[in-house]
């Protein structure tokens, strides 16, 4: 069976998110687990200035969106303290990222080859881009520029 790791904060979680689990979910197959690495409170406050709402939170509309609208059932969710999570030491095949977390899914397999474990299968989704053909960020709707889908709210000057 095969297992899949992908992580991230996910808050607010939006297109951007939804293509990099929905690839997750196309490669792991009807028998594979997809292993969500959700940033801890500690992990998540430590590595932005913008409010992150609490793991509850994160994990329930997480888990309402794999749901809903992406139909998914074959899944875990683990809490994620720092930014390797279960990914170095676990059993796993592939590691699904985006183009910015593509040197930590190198740096992972370079630790899991020290570990004597064999590399992931590294699979790299593009950005998905808002209306302006700028990436959809959190950063970007949590400022108002941007809905979840890209649709652009506010007009730069």
């Amino acid at each position: 069976m095969v297992r899949v790791a992908v992580g991230g904060t996910f808050d607010p979680l939006h297109e951007g998110h939804l293509a990099l689990l929905k690839k997750a979910f196309q490669v792991a197959g009807r028998e594979g687990t997809v292993v969500i690495a959700l940033t801890s409170d500690e992990m998540a406050k430590s590595q932005r200035t913008r409010k992150v709402r609490d793991f509850q939170t994160r994990e329930r509309n997480l888990r309402e969106a794999l749901l809903s609208r992406l139909g998914a059932s074959r899944f875990e969710v683990e809490k994620l303290h720092d930014v390797f999570g279960s990914a170095i030491e676990e059993d796993y095949d592939i590691i699904v990222v985006s183009p910015e977390t593509l040197p930590m899914a190198y740096r992972i397999n370079e630790i899991r080859r020290e570990n004597k474990l064999d590399p992931l299968r590294i699979v790299s989704i593009e950005c998905q881009m808002a209306e302006d053909n700028e990436r959809i960020s959190s950063t970007r709707i949590c400022m108002g520029e941007i809905d979840g889908k890209g649709k652009i709210l506010i007009q730069s000057r």
